[in-house]
């Protein structure tokens, strides 16, 4: 596997963005920040990134195409066709958002996310992105999410079949999945069914953890790699058993030195695991 992170430069010199990953210790990076109509800048840097072995491993497509005001659906999927024609151009292994929402925050939670009606309509919406750019090298994929399909590992087989589109795969973010104690003090057992069921699919994760405060009622809080109970021993393995160029993105962290933090611990479960994890030296 791959492991990379946010880089905190601000270029638009593919060399130097390639050099600041180098200097990371990451193989595989998030798309750079650049004008994604400028195509010679996009070859540059697909170039600068194949020449270094840097792989590209995941375009963002943030926004809302579930909205429920018509206008602002139509440009959301416009721009998720924009963006997966991007990833497309730039070699990237594969372009990601989350499903939306039905409501005007991308993100939110609202009671009619996970209908079947919103099944439904998320079916067409990934079709209609995907059928738009046609990719024959990436990938469309969704973030498993708490509140909106997938929400499960099964709900994402269930929308990889009825999605039907050779451009669809899996975009795995476990801790989005740990929604309940159950889950949570079990999540060594989640991980290894998500990688059974979703495993040839998967092709990019997120690196995150989560934690359970003391509250009145049930409360999740997002941390740091390693002070947290995601099991990232399983994790590491289950992962080690894809493709070997499997990207695992840290994300969320607040600075360079948290993303160096976290990058060495996971580093270090591998090693005491005895999974080899590419690095620059």
């Amino acid at each position: 596997m791959r492991l990379g992170g946010l880089i905190f430069v601000d270029t638009k010199d593919p060399l130097e963005w390639v050099r600041a990953h180098k200097a990371a210790g990451y193989t595989t990076a998030y798309s750079p920040d650049i004008d994604s109509g400028d195509e010679s800048l996009i070859q540059s840097y697909r170039k600068e990134a194949e020449k270094a072995d840097l792989l590209i491993a995941e375009v963002g497509a943030w926004c809302n195409p579930l909205d429920t005001d018509d206008a602002r659906r139509l440009k959301a999927i416009s721009y998720c066709q924009e963006r997966l024609n991007y990833a497309e151009k730039l070699g990237a292994r594969c372009c990601v958002n989350i499903a939306g929402a039905r409501g005007e925050i991308s993100n939110g939670a609202y009671a009619d996310n996970l209908t079947e009606d919103t099944f439904a309509l998320i079916v067409d919406t990934v079709r209609s992105i995907i059928d738009a750019v046609n990719p024959q090298q990436t990938f469309y994929t969704l973030e498993t999410m708490q509140w909106v399909f997938p929400d499960s590992a099964d709900s994402y087989v269930r929308l990889i079949r009825a999605i039907d589109r050779k451009g669809f795969a899996v975009h795995l973010d476990p801790v989005n999945l740990i929604i309940s104690p159950r889950t949570y003090f079990q999540n060594a057992a989640l991980l290894t069914e998500c990688f059974a069921k979703l495993g040839s699919y998967v092709k990019s994760c997120h690196a995150k953890d989560v934690k359970l405060t003391t509250h009145s009622s049930f409360h999740l809080d997002e941390v740091i790699p390693g002070s947290g109970a995601l099991d990232y021993r399983v994790f590491l393995q289950q992962l080690n058993g894809l493709h070997r160029d499997t990207p695992l993105m840290l994300e969320h962290l607040n600075s360079e030195a948290e993303y160096s933090i976290a990058a060495d611990y996971i580093r270090s479960v591998a090693k005491e695991a005895g999974i080899e994890m590419g690095v620059y030296k």
